[in-house]
């Protein structure tokens, strides 16, 4: 199957980048390169660095950006790795580093991904990296009732979370719950029908929350941002698509932290905790989609760019 991926406000990004033909950029979400096609297409003697967990991900794209292999490099490894990954390749500093960390239109539309409810024959897969040994099947089937409650009700939001967890362990303790269809059949039994009747497809939120906690995913994000915007030149700029609350409230809340880090108290005439501000955040509230972008990917209606701008 052919590796598509719209690229989700490319239009945006690519300008809040505000990318110099001969700077060093990073795409630590690599997906089908569309983002890093466009950032590509704007350099001279400048570089990019392509990372991406997937490797389904990595031979798309790196066919997509064929026509400027002299400036592009591509790594398989997780965005978590990016500053050691980068230190390898001899680079210390970079002018911009993006972030779509929506799961692909390639990864929701293989059945054999496991990513996606709607195929009932799917394994419980959801691995974005296929060398992880760990699938959604272990959590589905290994996770106390407890840890799946934690994880329905946190990274699902789902208030339905403590009937879903129970169903599950109940499930599971006749056979192994493998496919989407049988972990379907499940949700759907723990969830009013006068809620399903308006509320989308009643897994929606349970396999968000199982694929986030598989992929360490708000995590990963959390630990990072701090290293990735000290990895910025002075004036370099970090864009960062997000497609849930959760994700985005790490995102904000760190770029806040990073423009303003001082922890003494307000009524101090001056700042004594010696905390230096990084830089400015560029998106007081998130860039969304256009209407025009709405209606060609409805999958877009979520995301939200933010943009922090590195000052030394």
């Amino acid at each position: 199957m052919e590796f598509r991926h719209y690229s989700v406000l490319l239009n945006e990004t690519i300008e809040q980048l505000a990318i110099k033909p001969d700077g060093i950029y990073v795409d630590g979400t690599l997906g089908g390169g569309g983002h890093s096609y466009q950032i590509a297409s704007r350099l001279t003697t400048g570089r990019l660095i392509g990372i991406d967990q997937d490797g389904d991900a990595l031979a798309a794209a790196g066919k997509r950006l064929e026509p400027f292999a002299d400036r592009v490099t591509l790594v398989h490894s997780n965005y978590e790795n990016m500053v050691s990954e980068l230190h390898q390749l001899g680079i210390s500093h970079v002018d911009g580093i993006l972030l779509d960390l929506g799961v692909s239109s390639f990864q929701l539309d293989t059945p054999e991904r496991g990513f996606s409810y709607r195929s009932e024959e799917a394994p419980l897969d959801m691995r974005m990296d296929r060398d992880n040994p760990k699938t959604a099947a272990d959590i589905v089937n290994g996770y106390s009732e407890e840890e799946l409650y934690r994880i329905i009700r946190d990274y699902g939001e789902d208030r339905f979370a403590k009937t879903i967890a129970k169903n599950i362990v109940k499930a599971r303790s006749e056979a192994p719950l493998t496919t989407a269809g049988q972990l379907n059949e499940v949700i759907s039994r723990s969830i009013p029908k006068k809620v399903q009747a308006t509320g989308g497809h009643p897994a929606k939120r349970t396999y968000q929350a199982i694929r986030i906690e598989l992929n360490r995913e708000l995590e990963v994000l959390g630990q990072n941002l701090n290293d990735f915007i000290d990895l910025l030149n002075d004036g370099g700029r970090i864009c960062i698509i997000t497609f849930h609350s959760l994700e985005d409230r790490i995102v904000k809340n760190s770029f806040k932290t990073n423009q303003d880090p001082c922890i003494c108290p307000k009524d101090f005439p001056v700042c004594v905790c010696g905390r230096k501000s990084k830089g400015r955040v560029i998106t007081r509230k998130p860039i969304l989609p256009s209407e025009e972008e709405l209606e060609q990917n409805s999958r877009s209606k979520s995301a939200k760019l933010r943009v922090f701008e590195r000052k030394n």
